[in-house]
């Protein structure tokens, strides 16, 4: 990494000039990390995908404690450090925060990673699956996770009333994906039925997720 001198800097000054001196080879190698996190998380979720305990589960299996108090905003203990002090799943490296390090950023990207995927497969079947349906689906879907990562990045900046109101809106792209699946009759090979199975328990997880950490925004403006 590049540190790069500048006079007249302040300790605080100094930290913050070196984390912004990383090159690209430095983002790229924090990103792939952030990449490897999600697809951990994907994959620990699905190997659970039957528990109903499963959100705190793979928390746990993340090295988190999946609770609306650990995803406060940076200058506390959250999201940086798990509850053994280690910034989990990330090299030991890379002690820089971000975003991509906060753990409802992970499990909302990684979720919405199988969701999208499966129906990208069906919507490229037109024969069988109406394009306005493929196509709604599939805006609700992207619409969804881009309102719950903008309230993640709220969050992080500790703009909590802010960080609600873009929960509440992927919310509702939740209750529309839901709609959109559930008005539909199914085609004869049952693709929409079996979408409709695997899509519903991840959807209501990220509802789940979501309404913790709002309930602890609320809490936190109200100064409790």
């Amino acid at each position: 990494m590049t540190n790069q001198d500048s006079d007249g800097l302040s300790e605080n000054d100094w930290e913050e000039r070196r984390e912004l001196s990383w090159t690209e080879a430095d983002w790229e190698t924090y990103l792939a990390e952030h990449e490897s996190a999600v697809r951990d998380y994907l994959k620990h979720y699905e190997q659970l995908a039957d528990a109903p305990d499963r959100i705190d589960e793979v928390a746990r299996r993340m090295g988190w404690e999946m609770q609306p108090a650990d995803f406060d905003a940076p200058g506390g203990d959250s999201g940086e450090e798990t509850q053994a002090g280690d910034p989990a799943p990330f090299d030991e490296d890379f002690d820089l925060y971000t975003v991509h390090r906060n753990p409802v950023h992970i499990a909302t990207k990684a979720l919405y990673l199988g969701l999208i995927a499966n129906w990208e497969r069906i919507a490229s079947h037109p024969d069988r699956i109406h394009s306005a349906l493929a196509l709604g689906v599939l805006g609700t879907l992207y619409r969804g996770r881009e309102h719950a990562l903008q309230a993640v990045q709220s969050l992080d900046m500790g703009d909590y009333s802010l960080a609600i109101c873009f929960f509440k809106r992927a919310l509702r792209e939740i209750n529309d994906t839901l709609a959109r699946l559930s008005a539909e009759t199914d085609s004869a090979h049952g693709l929409l039925s079996r979408y409709r199975e695997f899509a519903t328990p991840r959807l209501f997880d990220l509802r789940e997720i979501w309404l913790r950490v709002m309930a602890e925004c609320r809490n936190a403006d109200q100064g409790g």
